[in-house]
C-alpha cells in the first residue's frame, strides 16, 4: 500500500510542487469525472422518487422529504425546518398547503395548527432508496421477455457477424484477385453512408422477405459491418503467407485453413469485434423500432420506450432499467477488455 501511495503522490518537484504535477492532477481529476460523472450520475439518479428528480439543483444522492406520523392524522405528514421570530428553529409537520401559506402542525403537540409561509421553512431531507424503481418494472413489465429478445439478437447477430466478417476478411487477406483494392475500397466507403439514409430500402428488403415483425429482420441486415471486415483483415495482413501456403501442401481445404489456422490466429481481433457487435446490438434503438410492432417481440431498447408517453414520462423507472442494461455491456466488457490492446494494435487502428 505504501508503494502504491508514494507512487500516485509522486512529485516531479521532489517535496515541492511543480506547475506541471498541477496541472496533471487537475487533468487526470477532470478526465475522471467527465468519464464516470454521468455514469454515477444515472446509477444514484436510478434510485430517486419522481418528486427527486424533478428537484432542481439536482443531487446525486437519493434524498426525500423526511416523514412523521402524527396522531389524529391517518397518512404520515412531510416535515419541515420552521425559523421563528425568536430565531429558534422548530420542526413542524405540514398538513395542507393553501397558496403561499402551509399548515402545519407540532408532531407533539399536533393541537394547534401553525400557519407559515412557504419561503420561511426548509425540509427536512434524509436519504431513502426507491428500491421500487427495480422491484416494480419485474412485477408489472415483460422485462424478462424483452431480456430474452434482445439476448437472442445480441447473441446471434454477433455469431453471424464474427463469421460473415472474417469470411470476406479471408478473401480480402488472402487471396490475390484484380479489384481487391477496389472491393475494399467500396467496403469502407459504406462507412460514411449514415443507416437513415438506407432506412427506406432496408424496410422494403425485409418486407418483401417476409421478415417484418421478426426477430430474423432486426438481425440479419447489421451482420455485415464495414468496421469488422477492415479490422479482421488488417490483423489477418499479420498472419505469414507461408503458414497457408504450408497447409496447402498438406492438402489442407480452404475451408480448413480459415477454420483451423486464420480463425485461432485472430482470436484477439474476433474479441474486439465481439465487443463492438455486443455493444452495438444491444444498444440499438432505431432499427428494431422500425421493424418490430407486435409487443412480445421487442428488445428492451423498445421495451424502455414504453415508459415514455406522450403526456407522461417516467424517468424513475427509465433510469433505474437502463442501469439493469447496461451491467451486460458492462460484464462483456470487463471479460474481453484484455484482448483490445492486444486486438487494436494487431490490426494497425489507431
Amino acid at each position: 500500500m505504501t508503494r502504491v501511495a508514494a507512487f500516485l503522490l509522486r512529485r516531479r518537484g521532489g517535496k515541492g510542487w511543480h506547475w506541471t504535477d498541477v496541472f496533471t492532477w487537475m487533468w487526470l481529476i477532470g478526465g475522471v469525472v467527465l468519464m464516470f460523472g454521468p455514469a454515477v450520475w444515472l446509477a444514484g439518479s436510478s434510485f430517486k422518487s419522481p418528486a427527486a428528480l424533478a428537484e432542481f439543483p439536482p443531487s446525486i444522492l437519493p434524498y426525500v422529504t423526511a416523514e412523521a406520523t402524527v396522531e389524529g392524522y391517518e397518512k404520515p405528514l412531510p416535515l419541515y425546518r420552521v425559523a421563528g421570530e425568536d430565531g429558534e428553529t422548530r420542526i413542524l409537520a405540514q398538513v395542507r398547503r393553501i397558496g403561499i401559506v402551509a399548515q402545519m402542525v407540532d408532531p407533539k403537540a399536533p393541537g394547534e395548527i401553525v400557519k407559515v409561509n412557504i419561503a420561511d421553512r426548509t425540509p427536512v431531507r434524509e436519504i431513502s432508496f426507491a428500491t421500487e424503481n427495480y422491484t416494480e418494472p419485474f412485477l408489472h413489465f415483460d422485462f424478462f421477455l424483452y431480456l430474452r429478445n434482445s439476448l437472442f439478437v445480441t447473441l446471434m447477430a454477433t455469431l453471424i457477424t464474427l463469421v460473415t466478417n472474417s469470411m470476406a476478411a479471408f478473401a480480402l487477406s488472402k487471396y490475390q484477385f484484380r479489384g481487391r483494392s477496389f472491393v475494399m475500397l467500396l467496403i469502407l466507403a459504406t462507412l460514411m453512408v449514415p443507416l437513415s439514409v438506407i432506412l427506406v430500402p432496408l424496410y422494403s428488403i425485409i418486407s418483401a422477405m417476409g421478415l417484418f415483425n421478426s426477430l430474423w429482420g432486426v438481425i440479419l441486415p447489421t451482420v455485415a459491418t464495414p468496421t469488422g471486415v477492415f479490422l479482421l483483415r488488417q490483423y489477418m495482413l499479420t498472419i505469414p503467407d507461408e503458414l497457408i501456403d504450408a497447409a496447402r501442401m498438406d492438402r489442407a481445404s480452404e475451408w480448413q485453413i480459415y477454420w483451423r489456422i486464420v480463425l485461432p490466429l485472430t482470436a484477439p481481433a474476433l474479441a474486439v469485434l465481439a465487443i463492438f457487435s455486443v455493444v452495438w446490438r444491444w444498444n440499438d434503438f432505431l432499427w428494431p423500432l422500425i421493424v418490430l410492432s407486435r409487443k412480445e417481440l421487442y428488445t428492451l431498447q423498445v421495451g424502455l420506450n414504453t415508459y415514455a408517453g406522450e403526456l407522461n414520462v417516467q424517468w424513475h423507472y427509465i433510469l433505474a432499467m437502463t442501469v439493469v442494461t447496461m451491467l451486460p455491456v458492462v460484464l462483456v466488457f470487463v471479460f474481453l477488455q484484455r484482448f483490445i490492446t492486444t486486438g487494436i494494435a494487431g490490426s494497425g487502428l489507431k
